[in-house]
């Protein structure tokens, strides 16, 4: 009977990478990586989330992993409901007396057919109402700028498919821009530049794990460079290879990446009104999302656009934490939600 009482409002970060649910609270309910594994034959779902993720690389012929979402619009709609059911039913359980009033965060360019997709996935998987709350939004709301404010609040939210650029003011986007470069891209350069020049053939599991540990966004000298021990297939003899690479090799390799979250920055700038624009110069830009966290990025981004960046506290949970603000006070919000 417990799972009958628990809170019927959730909020759903659906990311292209991992997603996250959490009640009307902000308490983090479900972390999962958003990813499935499907029989070939008939396209079912076998495994889902983190059990999921753990077959990459290594299922047989008649299994493949899915992706179910690119760039945050929805790829694959029965996987995207099927993820929805599961991860509410995490959330709250199977068996319940209501179903729950849904927030869910989307990209802030999607398009009136990716939004319907959206709303009839969350009914399908169990929603009484479903909330559509912009991406950058909501991370605006969530690391606690002034959104309401007649000021402009520049926020780039980069996460595993998308990264969002966007002024945020008086509760509503003035201007935005997705650009599809985030993590994922960064991984595929890495994968990229070893093949390359270690003749070394490593997955996207590798070239995250050494972005996470190593990854940077600045160029330093020899003696202060991290370093790491990678494994992979050498592409000459087919056999299992081991080599180092440091923290300037996978700048290198990304350098080019990270300028396109320039360009997009500058894009969103150049239509931004000069009364918006000075609010932010004065008060800089905030940095949230998974890639944010690369090492030296708010540098990176503060010597190429001449504006303060700052990395948000907690950068991962920001737009949940936003959906979850938003689910505390729908009322107030109201004017921000798509509907």
């Amino acid at each position: 009977m417990k799972n009958f009482f628990k809170s019927q409002k959730l909020g759903i970060d659906l990311g292209t990478v991992n997603s996250l649910v959490c009640d009307e609270e902000r308490s983090i309910l479900v972390k999962e990586p958003t990813i499935a594994a499907v029989t070939e034959e008939k396209e079912e779902v076998i495994a889902l989330g983190k059990e999921a993720l753990n077959m990459v690389g290594k299922t047989p012929k008649n299994i493949r992993i899915v992706k179910p979402l690119f760039s945050g619009a929805i790829a694959n709609y029965t996987i995207t409901e099927q993820i929805l059911e599961e991860f509410i039913h995490q959330a709250i359980g199977k068996f319940r007396l209501f179903k729950p009033d849904i927030a869910i965060s989307i990209p802030a360019e999607s398009t009136s057919v990716e939004y319907q997709a959206i709303l009839d996935a969350l009914k399908s998987a169990g929603a009484k109402n479903g909330y559509l709350v912009p991406e950058p939004l909501a991370a605006a709301i969530g690391a606690e700028l002034p959104v309401f404010s007649p000021t402009g609040n520049l926020i780039v939210n980069s996460g595993g498919g998308t990264t969002e650029v966007a002024v945020v003011s008086l509760g509503g986007i003035v201007s935005s821009k997705s650009i599809r470069v985030a993590g994922n891209k960064l991984d595929e350069e890495i994968v990229k530049y070893v093949r390359k020049k270690h003749n070394l053939i490593i997955g996207p599991i590798t070239a995250e794990k050494i972005k996470i540990k190593i990854g940077t966004a600045k160029k330093v000298g020899e003696s202060k460079q991290k370093k790491i021990q990678v494994k992979g297939r050498d592409i000459a003899s087919g056999m299992p290879k081991t080599i180092i690479i440091g923290s300037n090799e996978v700048y290198e390799a990304i350098e080019k990446t990270l300028l396109d979250i320039i360009k997009g920055i500058k894009s969103v700038l150049e239509h931004t009104s000069a009364e918006l624009s000075s609010d932010i110069l004065d008060k800089g830009m905030v940095l949230t999302g998974g890639t944010s966290l690369l090492d030296s990025l708010d540098d990176f981004i503060t010597d190429k656009t001449g504006i303060p960046a700052v990395k948000a506290e907690e950068p991962l949970y920001c737009v949940i934490k936003g959906l979850g603000a938003v689910l505390k006070d729908l009322s107030y919000f109201e004017r921000s939600l798509i509907k």
